[in-house]
């Protein structure tokens, strides 16, 4: 059964940081890139980073670029996500989604269930 499992949402004011998790399981971690994704409400799942499933290469949205940093610990089954200098726009449910393609999803990507993060004083 495969489960990505993201943790480390919260609650943060701006300008703090916070670092998200996702524990995978299931599939062979190693062999998927990964993403992180968000959605606000009202407005559409966007594509925040990805990572190759070596770990070699990495992406960014130029929202977060310089910000985020997106990791993975393959001995782990865990990707991260690094979020500084946070602001209001970025808060939002952040996903973290598993594909054999890198940077991208298709019907076969996995998916987690959420984890809220909320920037406000």
């Amino acid at each position: 059964q495969v489960r990505l499992v993201e943790s480390g949402g919260g609650l943060v004011q701006p300008g703090g940081s916070l670092r998200l998790s996702c524990a995978a399981s299931g599939f062979t971690f190693n062999t998927y890139a990964m993403g992180w994704y968000r959605q606000a409400p009202g407005k559409e799942r966007e594509l925040v980073a990805g990572i190759t499933n070596t770990g070699g290469r990495t992406s960014y949205a130029d929202a977060v670029k310089g910000r985020f940093t997106i990791s993975r610990d393959n001995a782990k089954n865990t990707v991260y996500l690094q979020m500084n200098s946070l602001q209001p726009e970025d808060a939002a449910v952040y996903y973290c989604s598993a594909d054999r393609r890198y940077y991208t999803t298709t019907p076969n990507s996995y998916w987690g269930q959420g984890t809220q993060v909320t920037v406000s004083s």
